[in-house]
């Protein structure tokens, strides 16, 4: 079963940083790699992945930078697939018409 993931900007941003594969980043190097966002961007953002349940955190409560520091961080396996077609739309759409394609055959 597909899920209808929307994202915004920050959402793809952080994403992308944090990367699809499932493995785990330091919450130092997230930091480091995130550049210009604004730090209370980040954490609301950050903290709404986690929140949905996108994105997984070695600690409960990541309010501030230092929690987000001294944290480490994974998107979350379960939804891989509908992560990538959402920041990737037109890789669903292909996918999506080779399918219809198939059933036509079928």
């Amino acid at each position: 079963m597909t899920r209808d993931i929307k994202l915004d900007g920050g959402e793809i941003t952080v994403l992308k940083t944090l990367g699809l594969s499932g493995s785990s980043l330091s919450g130092r190097m997230l930091v480091e790699r995130m550049g210009e966002m604004e730090a209370a961007e980040f954490l609301d953002t950050l903290g709404g992945l986690i929140t949905l349940g996108y994105v997984l955190s070695s600690r409960v409560n990541v309010r501030t930078m230092a929690d987000v520091e001294r944290s480490s961080f994974r998107t979350n396996p379960q939804y891989s697939t509908d992560l990538r077609d959402a920041l990737h739309p037109a890789r669903r759409r292909a996918r999506e018409q080779s399918d219809q394609r198939r059933r036509r055959r079928s």
